[in-house]
């Protein structure tokens, strides 16, 4: 399936959605920087009425950071292990976690072995630096803060994660590793059905998700219409799922494209 430019998105679709979803790194961020037009490109859509879930594989450190501080209405963190909001009403951050606690306790017990198997077996990984504030996944970095990696390394990561019985994900820098049933779209699903009360299947074509990478492929697939940012064709041959749509620009900055054109859409 041919990725269709976003220019063509048409003002019907725009004017029935009620909630977009949105990766974070490299799809919000540019280069590793969060540009401040793809910031308040976020808050302009909340001020258009339009709900705002952020769905990424960064810690729960960063996503308590996030539900407070950012123009959003909550933030599904490391790839659908947890969601968090701000209560405004009762001023206190919320969480709610997919496993139970003692669950919790055993998952963090068991990523330090197989941590250990990856760092000896794949020279050039490292930890990511970000490991300290996360509580059900191991992330290895093969980009951020290292020197990129070539493919067969990445999948020799996701494999050792693997064949320790842990599901693994491939985003742009990091392949997250976690035991458990959950990803981006069964925590999107659960979420949307407790805060707010929408069936997913019903409500996917009033929706909009945006990523970039491999770990987005389940979100591509649920929501007709989903959109890539431009950089979305470096991983096009190991997606699972393309997006319906794309920018011509790359991360934040093809979230801002996005966000001109639909909010240009919805006003027209």
């Amino acid at each position: 399936m041919s990725l269709r430019p976003f220019e063509h998105f048409s003002r019907e679709a725009a004017q029935s959605v009620h909630t977009v979803l949105t990766d974070i790194d490299d799809t919000l961020s540019l280069h590793g920087r969060l540009p401040a037009a793809a910031y308040a490109a976020l808050e302009r859509l909340q001020e258009a009425g339009l709900r705002v879930i952020p769905v990424t594989g960064r810690p729960a450190g960063w996503c308590d950071h996030i539900a407070r501080f950012w123009p959003v209405d909550g933030v599904i963190g490391e790839n659908g292990a947890f969601y968090m909001w701000h209560d405004a009403q009762a001023h206190v951050l919320r969480s709610r976690h997919w496993l139970a606690p003692d669950q919790q306790v055993l998952a963090r017990e068991r990523l330090a072995l197989v941590q250990a198997r990856i760092l000896a077996q794949v020279p050039g990984c490292a930890v990511a630096s970000d490991q300290f504030c996360r509580l059900y996944d191991l992330a290895i970095d093969f980009c951020e803060d290292v020197p990129a990696l070539p493919a067969s390394a990445v999948d020799r990561i996701a494999a050792l994660m693997q064949e320790a019985g842990m599901t693994a994900k491939v985003s742009s820098i990091h392949v997250n590793g976690w035991w458990g049933d959950w990803d981006k779209l069964a925590m999107a699903r659960l979420m949307l059905a407790e805060s707010y009360g929408l069936d997913l299947a019903q409500e996917a074509d009033r929706m909009v998700f945006v990523g970039d990478s491999p770990n987005d492929a389940p979100m591509f697939a649920a929501f007709p219409n989903s959109v890539g940012v431009a950089n979305v064709r470096d991983c096009l041959d190991r997606l699972a799922h393309r997006p319906t749509w794309v920018t011509q620009a790359q991360g934040g900055l093809g979230f801002v494209e996005f966000v001109d054109r639909f909010l240009a859409l919805r006003e027209g």
